[in-house]
């Protein structure tokens, strides 16, 4: 049975949010506070979240933060009582993958998490254009990069790269489309889960950031290509690998 992990202070919310997703078949963790919650992640990873931004003890962001950190393919449904777009901003950034705002709709909600879910189990499955090094990792390599998106680590000419979830996730949706013009709602959308979402910088913020990271001349991209007035396009094959 799927587990959902509920990390939430209020009781009467506690008890709704069960009720809700257990009618659905279900198993349902609850966490009072930050600290409990992320014992509880660690003890047994659950197959999603539902998380509340003001916890005693550890805040949400943070807590959304170390969640992503230990399993970034466990998708989060941040619940929160604010809608200012800087704090949905925030946690895109940190990788939480859906926002409902109080009040809510129950079923929304739970149409929301259960999208958040078949999104991830999609994920796991082969990428196009990735090539299995192993029979359980994932890699790309392009340009002097190799990326392992199973085990979440990244190189360029051989040293290591400091990537994000989120970048990892975004790398991973462009190398399952080469060649073919994203734009930046459907980026939004696919890779951080709004479809609607107001505002489009984060994805230019990150598109920025992996040319900095993965192109010879970040100034003059040849792998992460602007198409002006539709969005990005990922092109591999060229430079040419680096062989040792």
């Amino acid at each position: 049975m799927e587990t959902i992990l509920v990390v939430e202070d209020s009781r009467p919310m506690q008890r709704t949010l069960q009720r809700l997703f257990e009618a659905d078949s279900l198993n349902v963790k609850i966490a009072s506070d930050g600290p409990t919650g992320l014992e509880s992640f660690r003890a047994q990873l659950p197959n999603a979240v539902v998380l509340d931004l003001k916890l005693p003890g550890m805040s949400g962001r943070e807590l959304c933060r170390a969640f992503k950190s230990m399993a970034a393919s466990v998708p989060i449904v941040v619940l929160s009582a604010n809608s200012e777009v800087e704090d949905k901003v925030l946690l895109l950034e940190l990788g939480a993958d859906d926002y409902v705002t109080k009040p809510f709709s129950p079923r929304e909600l739970l149409a929301r998490v259960r999208r958040a879910m078949r999104r991830s189990a999609a994920k796991t499955n082969p990428v196009s254009n990735v090539v299995p090094k192993t029979v359980s990792h994932q890699v790309l390599d392009f340009g002097d990069a190799h990326i392992d998106f199973t085990s979440m680590e990244a190189t360029r000419a051989g040293k290591p790269l400091s990537l994000t979830a989120q970048e990892f996730k975004l790398l991973k949706f462009f190398a399952a489309s080469p060649g073919r013009v994203l734009s930046r709602d459907e980026l939004l959308n696919e890779v951080w889960g709004y479809q609607n979402y107001p505002s489009t910088r984060t994805v230019d913020n990150h598109i920025l950031r992996l040319r900095q990271r993965l192109e010879p001349d970040p100034a003059n991209p040849c792998f992460f290509l602007t198409i002006h007035g539709a969005g990005y396009k990922f092109v591999v094959g060229t430079p040419a690998v680096n062989k040792s």
